[in-house]
């Protein structure tokens, strides 16, 4: 029997393919799953906040009620009643929301691909944040644009550094509120800015929001939505209010936008998950949320209180970090001339700390010496721990 030669398949990949690289964020969980490991690497939602037993008495309402349905196909646009939930809790009256301004998506990370297949054609000037939502430039990076980095600081983007030069951008891209990686909260005025540059620059804004229920104290400053509804694509996620592994994820988009998002969700995967969307609608639809998510809010805060304190107490002089007043993670800054790639390899192999470079995070001139924290799957003592840990690899110069 002649054996076949093996076949060189690198020949029959597309450019496309070719630039394509494993997900340092996927690459990373693989290390969270050792046992020996403290790890504040993965972005990953507590799991003692999942709501299991709601999660199993909604699925076994909808498919003893209305099983056929939920495993039968559906409408793109999402089961209606969900929908309607999203529009009415969303909508503010400066920005009222449509159930048909709402598409469902399998996760926020499946709205950034269907946007960046709407919008972006290669060389086009796309506008984000320094640093960014490593997904997010994953997720654009196949379609070829030309990243510009916009100025940052403790508050977020900074609106004036938005000048005549830039027009022409296709969009811009920010996470508002308990920004992942660095956990920073836009300063609302930043907000009323940002919305005027918008018009004036003429450019979308594609505002992403998975953690503004996550404020510690609870409310969070306007959606830049409610104030150019117009220019603005919101995207949402259920992932950190409910779980991730039902990957549920919602865009509110203008209507011409809308419909050609629709279009290539349909030569993506025709709908998400019916299944899913009924049982999370089951769940939320009578005002579950309402006290879930404040004991979240509660949970985190704790978390974050106790890894200001670690960080306090052991790290040597020379590391900041940021305060979040929400979200999962915290940034911090290493010792001028320190690579925290390098010292991430260091904690891994020798202390058993894991965390996330901040290299990867940036579009254009990284930081070598910055890092990220994730501060909500580790247990308080192990938080302790970890960083004491760290501190002592960091104090003897890695």
């Amino acid at each position: 029997m002649k054996t076949d030669t093996p076949v060189d398949f690198e020949t029959f990949f597309s450019a496309r393919a070719r630039a394509l690289q494993s997900s340092v964020i996927r690459e990373t969980l693989k290390i969270t799953e050792r046992p020996e490991i403290i790890s504040f690497a993965g972005g990953l939602p507590a799991p003692e906040t999942f709501p299991v037993r709601e999660m199993l008495a909604a699925l076994e309402r909808v498919l003893t009620r209305r099983g056929a349905d939920a495993l039968q196909y559906s409408t793109t646009e999402g089961f209606a009643p969900l929908r309607e939930w999203i529009a009415a809790r969303k909508g503010t009256p400066e920005a009222p929301v449509r159930p048909d301004q709402v598409l469902i998506v399998s996760g926020s990370q499946q709205g950034l691909d269907l946007l960046a297949k709407a919008l972006i054609d290669p060389g086009d000037r796309v506008l984000v944040e320094t640093p960014t939502y490593l997904g997010a430039l994953q997720a654009f990076s196949l379609f070829g644009p030309r990243f510009v980095s916009i100025a940052s600081d403790a508050d977020g983007l900074m609106p004036e550094t938005l000048s005549e030069p830039l027009r022409g951008a296709k969009f811009l891209y920010c996470l508002p509120n308990f920004q992942n990686p660095t956990g920073r909260l836009l300063a609302e005025e930043r907000r009323h800015r940002l919305a005027e540059k918008a018009r004036e620059l003429d450019f979308i804004i594609l505002e992403d929001d998975p953690y503004g229920d996550l404020s510690y104290a609870g409310g969070a400053p306007c959606s830049i939505r409610s104030l150019a509804p117009e220019r603005t694509v919101y995207m949402g996620s259920f992932s950190k209010i409910l779980s991730p592994g039902i990957r549920l994820g919602y865009l509110i988009a203008p209507d011409v936008l809308h419909a050609k998002l629709v279009q290539a969700k349909q030569a993506t995967d025709l709908h998400t998950s019916t299944l899913s969307q009924m049982a999370a609608y089951e769940v939320v639809k009578d005002g579950f949320l309402e006290g879930h998510i404040p004991a979240i809010r509660k949970l985190y805060g704790d978390q974050c209180r106790a890894m200001l304190d670690a960080l306090s107490r052991h790290m040597p002089d020379g590391v900041r970090w940021s305060s979040p007043k929400g979200g999962m993670f915290l940034w911090a800054e290493l010792p001028r001339g320190m690579d925290a790639t390098k010292l991430m390899r260091r904690a891994v192999e020798t202390a058993r700390v894991a965390f996330m470079p901040g290299e990867p995070f940036y579009a254009e001139n990284p930081a070598p010496e910055t890092l990220r924290l994730a501060f909500v799957t580790a247990p308080r003592p192990r938080i302790e721990e970890g960083i004491e840990r760290l501190a002592g690899l960091i104090r003897a110069g890695c």
